[in-house]
């Protein structure tokens, strides 16, 4: 029992460990990684990739995937900066609707919500596998994008507008306030309400779970709206950082989110894994791909190398799960 129990503990110090590692290693490769600037540079870029990867874990706790949330990303900070500009022109009514700051950013988050939901709603209704169906909305989300912004990038947002990216409040970046208060909204709701109960069970056991009368399609439909959501407070936070909403931006992003969020515990298979967990996943990926950065290695080893790391954290799951 012990035996167990000492491996048990040693499995979910894993991504721990790994950081540390990981952290020492770059360290003694690059004078400029233990540096305050740095230090700050790395936690607001992966403030973005916490968001997305918190709405990922929800999803994959329900043993279902989103592929979609890049895409998903780039339309909405593209509606967004496109609402807040250019507001939207009707000329055969000779009507102009503006939009003030905070009724664009509501609606790229309904965009957001709206893409999520129906990614829910075509998984529930038509019992279409999670993969094809947020790799559908991937393609159509970019396509959107591209019509929206008609393949040009929408710049000069704004500075009220570019708070949200670039701005520092008490001393730490708006965006990882932001991140933050997802990550704890998204703790309290896994641990203490029904909601989050009902998420690890449909993982856990999905027949179980219906025979004990939890709505499935609910749920799920649920569960994916929220990662629609939480995609779309990404795409504000990237392109209030940047001034600017990208037609190509967020490419990618959704391989990050699964790597933190395997990389963090949390099983593919569902009803096992943690907010937590996800947070320090996302701070490996993000410390990896400073590192890589830093030490100028090319942007196509990245690529190599990242993929590396999914594929090792993959196998170390489910070696974990074959020996519980």
């Amino acid at each position: 029992m012990n035996s167990i129990a000492t491996k048990a503990q040693l499995s979910k110090l894993q991504p721990l460990i790994a950081l540390f590692v990981l952290c020492i290693g770059i360290a003694i490769l690059s004078d400029k990684f233990l540096t305050v600037a740095n230090g700050w540079n790395v936690l607001r870029q992966i403030s973005v990739n916490i968001c997305i990867s918190v709405g990922m874990t929800l999803v994959v706790l329900t043993a279902g995937i989103d592929l979609s949330v890049g895409s998903i990303l780039a339309l909405c900070g593209a509606v967004t900066a496109g609402l807040l500009k250019n507001g939207i022109e009707l000329p055969d009514q000779n009507l102009y609707i503006g939009f003030t700051l905070l009724g664009a950013i509501l609606a790229g988050l309904i965009v957001g919500s709206l893409l999520g939901w129906f990614n829910g709603w075509a998984i529930t209704k038509f019992n279409v596998p999670p993969f094809v169906a947020t790799l559908a909305m991937l393609t159509m989300a970019r396509g959107f994008t591209m019509l929206w912004t008609k393949g040009f990038p929408i710049n000069n947002l704004g500075s009220n507008f570019d708070y949200i990216g670039t701005g520092w409040f008490v001393g730490v970046p708006v965006p990882v306030w932001i991140s933050l208060l997802v990550v704890l909204l998204a703790v309290f709701m896994t641990t203490k309400t029904p909601l989050g109960r009902y998420i690890y069970a449909i993982g856990g056991n999905e027949n179980a779970a219906r025979l004990s009368g939890i709505n499935i399609k609910r749920i799920k439909t649920i569960v994916y709206t929220l990662s629609g959501i939480l995609a779309a407070l990404g795409g504000l936070m990237v392109t209030a950082r940047l001034d600017s909403a990208q037609p190509n931006a967020g490419t990618s992003y959704e391989l990050d989110a699964i790597a933190a969020v395997v990389i963090g515990g949390t099983s593919l298979s569902g009803g096992k894994g943690s907010i937590l967990g996800t947070v320090l996943g996302a701070v490996i990926i993000g410390v990896l791909n400073n590192g890589l950065v830093l030490l100028n290695v090319s942007p196509f080893w990245q690529q190599v190398v990242k993929g590396g790391v999914i594929l090792l954290a993959v196998i170390i799951d489910k070696a974990n799960s074959k020996s519980e």
